[in-house]
Order: C-alpha cells, then structure tokens, then sequence
C-alpha cells in the first residue's frame, strides 16, 4: 500500500476518501484536544487524519483520530503505520455509505489490526460510543452516551468529556444552510 496515495486502499483498490465538513473537524479538533490535554506530561501520542494505517496486507485506513496510550507502543516518526494505535477514533459523516463504512467496514478492519478501542461520534445522534476489542477479536460496546458530560471512559481513567460543551459549540454554527451548486 503506497504510503504517499491519497485516500485508503481496500482490497489492493483506492477508495474514495470521505470528504469533512466544518462539524466533522470541529469535533475531531475538540476531542484531540481533549485527548492531548489528559495525556499532558504523561506521554502518549495523539495523531490526526493525515497518518495512513497498513491494517492488512491490502488494506489501508486513515483514522480521524489515533491515540496510543502512555506506557505503550509508540508509532513511527514517519511513513506507513503498521503498529495499530490503542485508541481510533471516527467521526462519522451523513452519507449512507459513510455511515456503513465506518460502522462496518472500519470497525472491522481495526478490529482485525489489533485496535483496542474504536470510538464512534455521531454528529447527527449527538452520541459516543467506544467499543472494546474482547478476546475473540470482535469489538463489544463498553459505553453509550449522548447527553452528560462523561466521566467514567474505559481504558481512559482521569479523561472527562464534556460532551455537551462540544455540541454547544457544534450549535454555534448555526442552522445548515442548502447547498447552492
């Protein structure tokens, strides 16, 4: 999988890259800032979309956000990343085939890759969900939430989300507007 190709690759094939809008990286800003202020002087690492994951021989994801926790593995300086973070993050985007592809597809595969935590935020469900890799290999939901601020996040002691500050800020932007071509 070519480290510098645009996009990620699925079954040896480029695939479209999802295309964010203003909410989707306003949230990952928010939650990786978020992550990087808990880890503080403690270590960890957080990184942003940019990195590309080999997750399996002919596949290739791109993470909104990644997080490999204090005490563990580190990732590389550079190039393709073939150690799986402990933490990927997704923020999903309205389009049905996005919704499938981050609900199925990439759960799937960074389940495969060894990710410990997937972590799924639904803009439009004002929800979290982080699901726990279990010993066969498959994830199980580990939290559901959608109105509090969240104290209790597994495999994250001390990180409090306060989720309804984030979806205040979401509102702040105002009604979506059509789109005009």
């Amino acid at each position: 999988m070519p480290e510098d190709e645009a996009g990620e690759v699925v079954d040896g094939r480029l695939e479209e890259e999802e295309m964010p809008d203003f909410v989707h990286e306003l949230i990952v800003i928010w939650l990786g800032h978020a992550f990087r202020s808990w880890l503080g002087g403690r270590g960890g690492f957080v990184g942003g979309s940019g990195a590309k994951f080999a997750v399996a021989p002919r596949r290739g994801r791109k993470p909104d956000l990644s997080v490999y926790l204090p005490g563990g593995a580190r990732p590389p300086r550079r190039g393709l990343v073939r150690l799986p973070p402990d933490i990927a993050v997704e923020v999903i985007s309205p389009r049905p085939a996005d919704v499938r592809r981050d609900r199925v597809e990439k759960m799937n595969d960074y389940a495969a890759f060894g990710v410990r935590w997937y972590w799924l935020i639904d803009p439009e469900a004002r929800s979290l969900e982080v699901f726990e890799r279990g010993p066969d290999g498959w994830y199980v939901r580990a939290l559901g939430a959608s109105g509090d601020a969240i104290a209790a996040i597994p495999g994250c002691e001390g990180l409090v989300l306060d989720l309804p500050a984030l979806w205040r800020e979401v509102e702040a932007l105002g009604p979506d507007e059509p789109l005009t071509g």
